[in-house]
């Protein structure tokens, strides 16, 4: 019983010293692309971004948001020329882990908490 707990202790300090790599400044800039399931089939964006401005390629189109940096993993992107009433609203986005060129983020829409997940490459 003593080795167990024993074991059991050493388990959960080793797990708790476990930090995701976050090399988010890698990420601040630089081309992506991001794949999706929408509509029942997988879609593809490309996109760009500097440190104040994204520009997103969707089916041919290209649409610009301006970037507000919170920190070096979270920003908040707003539509330059909304087209809607819901293009209006801004996107809250968290890199919450990065593996070689790829991040995986978080993002909602500001104040909703209803949060999606996505995986980016950078390809330059």
């Amino acid at each position: 019983m003593r080795y167990f707990c024993f074991l059991l202790l050493a388990m959960l300090l080793l797990n708790s010293c476990y930090n995701p790599e976050r090399n988010c400044t890698d990420f601040k800039t630089g081309s992506f692309e991001f794949e999706t399931y929408l509509d029942g089939e997988v879609v593809k964006t490309t996109f760009t971004r500097n440190d104040t401005l994204e520009i997103d390629y969707y089916k041919g189109q290209a649409d610009s948001s301006s970037i507000r940096w919170i920190n070096d993993c979270e920003y908040i992107a707003k539509k330059i020329n909304p087209q809607s009433m819901m293009d209006r609203k801004a996107l809250h986005f968290k890199i919450l882990t990065t593996q070689g060129n790829s991040y995986t983020f978080e993002y909602a829409l500001v104040g909703d908490s209803k949060k999606q997940k996505g995986t980016a490459v950078k390809v330059k």
